[in-house]
C-alpha cells in the first residue's frame, strides 16, 4: 500500500484499519484511480474528503479530519449516511448531481446543519465538489475540497452588526453632539465598543479615533500602537515607503470618496498582513466634511486558504490528465504491438529466406528497420505509460554516465563542447541500465538540437537527500540526480508547462516523436524517481532525472551478446491467439522451428481441441483475449499435462495477471527471438 505511505495520521490509520466490512474492500483491491487519488487527498494540506462509490464511502486527510469533530475516525471507510445523518438530506442531492452530471459543483461560505460536538450548529464551508473518473471511465466518486469559513462568517456578521450601530448612533450623534471635541470623544467611545477593526482621521491625517482590535493590528505589523491625536505622518515616518502606501489610500478617503479596498501592509521584520478596508467619510452636524473613518477585517489567512484550495484543485486536474493520457497511450501501445506482431515477423522471414534479388532485399531491410522504429516508438509510448517491463538493479551511476562520455560527445558533435561530472564514492541507484542509457542519450540530443550554433552539455551526477517537500512530490530519502544542462535556446512557460506531454514537440516535421522527455518522466516515476525541468529563454535548459538510492550492492551491466538458442522439435504446438494476423505469422515460425502448428481462435476452442483427444507438446498463447485468459488456459491445461510446455505472448509489456511461474514473451518479436524463448522452455524441462 505504498501510496498510503506518506498520509500522515490519516495515511497510518488506513493502513491499520480492518477493511473487511468496508463497502470498499482492502486498499489492495482498490482501482488504480481511487489509489491515485487517495495518495494524492492524503498529501494535500488543504480539507479534502472522497465520497467513492454508490454508497458514498468516505476517505479523508488529516486536515479535513478536526472539520468532523467526534465523527472522526469512526466516519473513514464507512458510508456517508452513517456520520453525515443529520445533513444528508441537504448532501445527498449534491453530492448525487454531481455523480450524475460530472459537472463540479462549487459554493462560498455554503450553510450545512451539523452535530459534530454533541449538539446542533450551522457551520459554513467553501466547498467544490468534483467527479473522479475510475479506470473504465465511470464516475467512482466525489472529491471535495472544502474549507470552513464559519468563524469568519460569524465574525462578518457581528462586524456588520457594529457597523449598523454605529451608523444609527452616528445619526443621532449629528442631532445630540454640538461641539466639535464632544463629538471626537464619544465617537471615540463608539469606536471602542465594536468587534472589527475601526478608526478615523482627520483632513491632517490625524487620528480621531482607533479602536483596540485596531490598534493590536498596528502593533503586530509595525511594533507599536498609535493613539487618538497621533498623526499618521509622524507614526510612519521612519518607514517613507509604507507611509506613501498609506497617505495614498486616505487621501482618497479624506477627499470624500467611499470605497472598499483590499492591501497588504506591514514592515517584514514585524509581519505583512493583508486586510479589506470599506472607507466612508466623517461629517461635522453641518454637513462639513472633516475626515473620513474604515472598518477593516483581517482577511490574510481566508486568501491563503483559497490559494491552497486552488492549488490543489490544479494539482488534481494535472493528476487526473496524466492518469488518463497513460492509460491511452498503454492501451494504444498495446495495439501497435498485436499490428506489428505479423510485420516484424514477415519480415524476418523474408530476410532470413533471402526472398528476391538485390532491389528486394533493400526494401525489406528498409521496411523491416522501419518497424524496428516503429517498436521503439511503441517502447516510448509503454515508458510514459509506466508500463515497460524494467529490470531494476543497483547501478554505480556514476560509472554508468562516465561511460556514456564518449558516446554522446559523438552524437552531439564538435561544435558542442561536452563535460561529464561525476564524483567518485557515489551510491548506487535502483534502476534499469539499459533504460537509463537510453533516457540521458535522449536528454543529451534534446540538448544537441536545442544549440544549433553549438554551445555546452554538462552532465553531471550527484547525491542527493530530499528532507522535507520537494517541487517534484518526491518522499524524503536518499536520491541520484542526474543533471543534463545545456546553453541554448530554452523554453518559454507555455512550452515548459507541456513539455513531457507525449508527441508534444518544438522541433519541426519529421524531427522528432515528441516522445523523449514523456518517455524519461514515465521511466523515472516508474522507478520510484522523478523528472524536473528548469528553462528560460536564452538561458538554457537543465533537466534533472531524480533516481531512489540502492541499498544493495551494485550489478554490473552486462553488455555481451546473448548466444543465439535453437529449440528442439518437440512435437506438435498448439497456438492459441485472438489475432488471424498474429496466429498466421507465429504458425510460419513455429512451422520453421520444426513443429506440427495446431491453431485455435480463443482458449475456450483450444480446450476444445484437446477435449477431442489433440495432445500437444508445446501451447504458445496470447495472454488477453475475449473470454477466458491465455494464463487460465495455461494454468488447466498444466492441471491435465504436467509436462506441458507453456509460453504466454502479451501485447502489453507488463506482467500482470501472468502467473510467475509461466514463461513469456513480449509482442512484436522475431523467430530468433521465439527460438530463443523455446529453447529456455525446453532447457528448463530437461
Amino acid at each position: 500500500m505504498g501510496f498510503l505511505a506518506e498520509g500522515g495520521e490519516l495515511g497510518a490509520m488506513m493502513r491499520a484499519l480492518d477493511w473487511s466490512d468496508s463497502p470498499l474492500g482492502h486498499p489492495h483491491q482498490w482501482s488504480q484511480a481511487l489509489k491515485t487519488t487517495v495518495g494524492m487527498l492524503l498529501a494535500a494540506q488543504a480539507q479534502i474528503v472522497l465520497f467513492w462509490g454508490p454508497d458514498y464511502v468516505a476517505l479523508y486527510n488529516d486536515a479535513y479530519a478536526p472539520g468532523i469533530g467526534a465523527n472522526h475516525p469512526r466516519a473513514l471507510g464507512r458510508p456517508a449516511i452513517e456520520n453525515w445523518g443529520e445533513l444528508w438530506d441537504d448532501l445527498e442531492p449534491l453530492l448525487a448531481g454531481v455523480r450524475r452530471t460530472r459537472k463540479t459543483f462549487a459554493a462560498k461560505d455554503r450553510p450545512f446543519y451539523v452535530e459534530r460536538h454533541g449538539y446542533g450548529e450551522t457551520s459554513y464551508w467553501d466547498v467544490s465538489y468534483s467527479a473522479v473518473p475510475d479506470d473504465d471511465g465511470s464516475v467512482g466518486g466525489v472529491l471535495c475540497i472544502v474549507s470552513e469559513t464559519t468563524e469568519r462568517v460569524l465574525g462578518e456578521t457581528q462586524l456588520r452588526a457594529s457597523e449598523a450601530r454605529y451608523r444609527e448612533l452616528n445619526a443621532t450623534l449629528e442631532q445630540r453632539v454640538t461641539e466639535r471635541t464632544a463629538e471626537r470623544h464619544l465617537l471615540a467611545t463608539i469606536v471602542e465598543t465594536t468587534d472589527g477593526q475601526i478608526q478615523a482621521l482627520d483632513l491632517d491625517y490625524r487620528w480621531l479615533a482607533i479602536n483596540t482590535a485596531c490598534a493590536e493590528a498596528y502593533e503586530r505589523i509595525y511594533g507599536k500602537r498609535p493613539r487618538v491625536g497621533d498623526s499618521l505622518h509622524e507614526f510612519l515616518a521612519d518607514r517613507p515607503e509604507h507611509l506613501a502606501a498609506a497617505t495614498a489610500i486616505w487621501a482618497r478617503a479624506l477627499g470624500g470618496e467611499a470605497f472598499t479596498n483590499i492591501e497588504e501592509f506591514g514592515d517584514p521584520k514585524f509581519d505583512r498582513r493583508v486586510f479589506e478596508m470599506k472607507f466612508e467619510t466623517l461629517r461635522a452636524p453641518d454637513g462639513t466634511r472633516i475626515g473620513a473613518f474604515l472598518t477593516g477585517t483581517d482577511v490574510t489567512d481566508r486568501l491563503e486558504e483559497q490559494a491552497r484550495l486552488a492549488q490543489a484543485e490544479a494539482a488534481l486536474r494535472q493528476a487526473q490528465k496524466m492518469e488518463a493520457m497513460g492509460q491511452l497511450t498503454g492501451g494504444v501501445a498495446h495495439d501497435f504491438n498485436n499490428l506489428l506482431t505479423p510485420i516484424v515477423g514477415l519480415l524476418d522471414m523474408f530476410q532470413r529466406k533471402g526472398i528476391g534479388g538485390e532491389r528486394e532485399h533493400r526494401l525489406i531491410a528498409g521496411a523491416a528497420q522501419a518497424a524496428e522504429r516503429a517498436k521503439t516508438l511503441v517502447q516510448r509510448l509503454l515508458a510514459f505509460a509506466r508500463r515497460q517491463p524494467l529490470q531494476a538493479v543497483p547501478v554505480n551511476i556514476g560509472r554508468l554516465v562516465a561511460d556514456m562520455g564518449d558516446l554522446i560527445s559523438s552524437t552531439t558533435g564538435p561544435q558542442i563542447q561536452v563535460t561529464v561530472d561525476t564524483p567518485e564514492g557515489l551510491p548506487e541507484a535502483m534502476a534499469d541500465p539499459n533504460q537509463i542509457e537510453m533516457a540521458i542519450l535522449n536528454l543529451s540530443v534534446n540538448a544537441r538540437d536545442a544549440m544549433p550554433d553549438g554551445g555546452e552539455l554538462r552532465i553531471s551526477a550527484k547525491a542527493r537527500t530530499v528532507a522535507g517537500e520537494h517541487k517534484s512530490g518526491l518522499a524524503p530519502g536518499a536520491y541520484i540526480c542526474i543533471s543534463v544542462a545545456d546553453t541554448g535556446t530554452g523554453m518559454d512557460e507555455t512550452t515548459l508547462a507541456h513539455a513531457v506531454e507525449p508527441f508534444f514537440s518544438t522541433k519541426g516535421v519529421g524531427q522528432g516523436t515528441g516522445l523523449g522527455l514523456s518517455m524519461v518522466h514515465g521511466l523515472a516515476s516508474q522507478l520510484g524517481g522523478a523528472l524536473t525541468i528548469r528553462s528560460a529563454v536564452g538561458a538554457g535548459t537543465t533537466v534533472e532525472l531524480w533516481l531512489p538510492v540502492s541499498h544493495a550492492a551494485a550489478t554490473a551491466i552486462d553488455t555481451a551478446p546473448q548466444p543465439k538458442l535453437r529449440p528442439l522439435p518437440v512435437g506438435t504446438a498448439l497456438l492459441v491467439d485472438d489475432e488471424p494476423l498474429v496466429r498466421m505469422s507465429t504458425a510460419e515460425m513455429l512451422s520453421e522451428l520444426g513443429y506440427r502448428v495446431v491453431e485455435a481462435a480463443s482458449a475456450e476452442d483450444a480446450l476444445q481441441r484437446v477435449s477431442d483427444g489433440l495432445r500437444p507438446n508445446l501451447l504458445v498463447t496470447d495472454h488477453l483475449m475475449p473470454g477466458m485468459s491465455g494464463t487460465d488456459l495455461g494454468l488447466a491445461l498444466r492441471n491435465r499435462y504436467p509436462d506441458l510446455q507453456i509460453l504466454v505472448v502479451s501485447g502489453y509489456a507488463n506482467n500482470e495477471g501472468i502467473t510467475p511461474d509461466l514463461s513469456r514473451l513480449t509482442k512484436p518479436f522475431r523467430s530468433d527471438e521465439l527460438a530463443a524463448s523455446l529453447a529456455n522452455l525446453a532447457k528448463v524441462g530437461r
